[in-house]
């Protein structure tokens, strides 16, 4: 049984002379930016001097507050005591290279600089360079307290305490796959004391933010779980968005809310936090003083919350479009069917925006029209059986449905597998080697400290994925939760197959032997001929934004274009009649217009439902909601005429 007696104003308040911290943590689109400004304004109006920090990749303090804020230091209009910054990812990760190469330059020939600066281009010096921000941020003593939006992940905590014996990788002038060791011995002081404050309940609160929904919350315990695994307790959980009593009128609208409510009773007995909070959804956007104010209040003092529901007329429609103007069915449809040889889907997009569900069901619409199909997810959380209402296993199995089959990759299993294979292949490299100067059994430990990186458990996946594009008759295998660009770069790393070992790098898998194999898969994922990825979201500001970002590193990094995007949970037109849900709905005009102008790719459109779909023949009808699916059955009907 959870302990939830603990006021939430108790475990965000400081209650010691040293600065203290607040870290929020969600994914995007579950209103953590709104839970940490109304947490930031309220400490400051009960007189701490605040500073609100967000790493966020599309960050929304400048929008919720009215002002410009960015990347330093910024006061907040008309509140006393209290600062912004909102750290730009790229920027911080460009400092983080400089800072990092700079000294070396006097040291170390050409040939060695590019070496470091090739390693520097690994994805997880991004969240690296976040944390040493972050680190900066908690060496400040002239605040009370430093409410961070978007905390430190276990991945990115694990990634510090790499390697675990900073001296003796020193001594053997060695490497992580973080950066050169001997550049971050400076650091290891500064580090060391970071993860001890985030380990310390007397000077840190770790509190998550979710939607009040089955998955928001599977998904919140499974990260409340990976950082208590690293001595980080969370105390407080919030869930934002449950739909007001007041404005559900019809059966729909009042089963989503009796379900939505089943969650917030389940996180209240379940969930292992000090303390809870909730907070309804509102008919626009929360942005300005005056809605922050009311947030806090609710959340820390204990007040009724205001729902003003307002005219239909209170979205600014500047942007709003015609829906059906969006639906291209049949350019939808060419994206998903096959030319000459097996075509590849991958539906992406962040935790909690219905992936899963598209990813199946069009599979199943796939698998009907007559295409022998494979789902494959990469997720942990393992939907794909929830949906299909089926064992779904880590090699592929057959569901109950002619042409379909399904597998989920199991983390635990694909990283066993992957340990087994490095190691062996560098038993085999230093195998009746002679070489005195070199030390096997350090070189190995080396290895084995680095499989112990999530990079390792990224590389895992990313090694059964890769196994997939050699499974022979399938006309289409569809991916649920595609690789990012974050994890492709790591098989581009390093270019120089013989630094392997010299780099103490796993970013090439096993043996080079791999690297023909991997050029072609990402060649085959640039083809637009062969793969189509698309990016699913809801018509809000974060999710759009977060897809944007990440189809943009796709396209930079990789070179790989976006196909087509997917709307999910458009509100039906046929429920909710009443000012509220116009509003809502004004509000996902506006962001279906921005989609559309971001993008500039064919769209399918998902209406939200009273129930996930579960099972073949739900999946079938939901199927011909969507736009661009039903067209799938036409044409195979015409193909076989």
């Amino acid at each position: 049984m959870a302990t939830t007696q603990t006021p939430a104003e108790e475990v965000v308040e400081p209650n010691s002379e040293e600065t203290e911290f607040v870290f929020f943590s969600g994914k995007g689109g579950v209103g953590k930016s709104t839970v940490s400004c109304a947490t930031a304004t309220w400490l400051a109006d009960n007189d701490y001097e605040t500073l609100l920090v967000t790493t966020d990749p599309a960050p929304n303090l400048s929008d919720i507050f009215e002002q410009d804020i960015g990347h330093e230091v910024t006061t907040i209009d008309d509140i006393d005591n209290l600062s912004a910054i909102e750290i730009d990812p790229d920027t911080a990760a460009e400092e983080y290279r400089q800072e990092t190469i700079e000294p070396m330059r006097q040291l170390l020939d050409d040939e060695q600089i590019e070496t470091v600066e090739e390693q520097l281009n690994s994805p997880c010096v991004e969240e690296i360079a976040a944390f040493d921000n972050f680190v900066d941020f908690m060496d400040s003593p002239e605040y009370d307290v430093v409410v961070f939006d978007t905390a430190p992940t276990g991945h990115t905590i694990r990634l510090m305490e790499l390697p675990s014996d900073w001296n003796a990788e020193l001594e053997k002038g060695g490497s992580t796959c973080i950066g050169p060791a001997a550049s971050m011995e400076d650091k290891k002081a500064q580090y060391e004391r970071a993860i001890d404050t985030l380990q310390n309940e007397q000077r840190t609160t770790f509190a998550f933010v979710g939607k009040p929904e089955d998955s928001s919350l599977e998904e919140i315990e499974r990260s409340a779980s990976d950082l208590g695994e690293l001595g980080i307790e969370s105390q407080f959980l919030v869930i934002n968005g449950y739909l007001p009593e007041s404005v559900c009128e019809d059966p729909f609208f009042e089963g989503k809310r009796e379900d939505e409510q089943a969650v917030i009773e389940r996180a209240q007995t379940e969930f292992d936090a000090d303390a809870m909070a909730t907070y309804p959804l509102q008919p626009g956007e929360i942005a300005g003083l005056e809605l922050l104010s009311d947030v806090g209040g609710v959340i820390y003092d204990g007040n009724e919350p205001t729902v003003d529901v307002g005219a239909a007329t209170d979205v600014d429609s500047g942007h709003s479009v015609d829906i059906d103007t969006l639906a291209d069915p049949e350019s939808v449809a060419d994206q998903l069917q096959p030319g000459d040889g097996t075509r590849y889907l991958f539906f992406t997009g962040k935790g909690g925006v219905g992936k899963s569900t598209v990813a199946a069901t069009s599979a199943t619409k796939l698998a009907e029209a007559g295409y022998e199909t494979l789902v494959v997810t990469t997720d942990p959380a393992a939907h794909l059986e929830d949906i299909f209402g089926e064992t779904v296993g880590h090699e592929p199995t057959s569901v109950s449905q002619s042409n379909l089959d399904a597998a989920r990759i199991d983390q635990e299993k694909a990283l066993e597998e992957y340990r087994t294979q490095v190691l062996d292949h560098v038993h085999e490299m230093y195998e009746d080697k002679d070489d005195t100067e070199l030390d096997v059994e350090a070189a190995i430990a080396n290895v084995e400290e680095e499989l112990e990186s999530p990079c390792a458990e990224e590389m895992a996946a990313l090694e059964k994925f890769v196994s997939y594009f050699q499974k022979d008759g399938y006309d289409i295998v569809v991916f649920d939760t595609a690789p990012t660009g974050h994890t492709l770069r790591l098989l581009e790393l390093p270019s120089d197959w013989k630094g392997f070992m010299d780099l103490g790098s796993l970013t090439k898998g096993a043996a080079p032997a791999k690297g023909d194999q991997y050029d072609e898969v990402i060649e085959t994922m640039q083809d637009p001929d062969r793969s189509s990825f698309a990016f699913v979201m809801y018509p809000e500001f974060t999710p759009m934004m977060e897809a944007y970002r990440a189809a943009e590193d796709l396209k930079d990094q990789v070179g790989i274009e976006t196909a087509f995007v997917v709307a999910n949970y458009l509100l039906p037109e046929e429920y909710g009649d009443n000012a509220f849900f116009a509003n809502r709905r004004a509000q996902q005009e506006k962001y279906l217009g921005e989609i559309k102008d971001n993008f500039e790719t064919p769209m399918m459109l998902a209406p939200l439902r009273r129930d996930e779909p579960v099972g073949l023949d739900e999946l079938r009808a939901f199927g011909d909601e969507i736009t661009g699916l039903s067209e799938l059955t036409k044409k195979q009907e015409v193909r076989m005429s």
